[in-house]
């Protein structure tokens, strides 16, 4: 078995490509950057040739790779069918706190630093509990509540899973 990515033969397994049950063989160095969110360019210079497989999933991982790598060159030349890029649309994107934690509905979180909050005339000062966060759809924020403000909108960059 290969990695349908690098084409490794080290460490191979199998990596489900969401929300679809399909699945592709990934090598321990593409599965352990994918899975960490810290991608290595260099290594994944490999994804010129897996841009063109005949395997959907590897071409849905491929595009989804691309577009957190900024590689919009290779992306502009992709051939994709229409429900394979709705399927690599239809991704979820993981919010990640300031330690790179990944936040989830009602977790509780710490802010990192002062925050003035705009409309309120008020500061989220350091250190501050904020309870039952919730995924919103403003990319990169959470929805939440203080004591003091309801429908609170906060960067995840100014916080820390507790």
């Amino acid at each position: 078995m290969i990695c349908d990515l690098c084409k490794s033969d080290k460490n191979v397994s199998s990596y489900k490509v969401e929300p679809k049950e399909e699945m592709v063989n990934l090598c321990e160095t593409c599965l352990e950057q994918i899975e960490s969110g810290n991608l290595d360019e260099n290594h994944f210079n490999c994804l010129n040739d897996s841009m063109w497989s005949e395997n959907s999933a590897v071409k849905v991982l491929t595009y989804r790779l691309l577009k957190k790598l900024w590689r919009n060159d290779l992306l502009d030349m992709m051939y994709m069918e229409d429900d394979e890029l709705a399927w690599a649309e239809a991704e979820q994107e993981e919010l990640r706190d300031s330690n790179w934690n990944i936040l989830k509905t009602w977790d509780s979180v710490s802010v990192i630093k002062d925050l003035d909050v705009k409309w309120a005339w008020k500061t989220l000062k350091k250190w501050t509990t904020i309870k039952n966060i919730k995924a919103c759809e403003v990319p990169w924020h959470v929805a939440c509540k203080v004591d003091w403000f309801w429908n609170l909108y906060l960067k995840v960059e100014f916080l820390k899973k507790i």
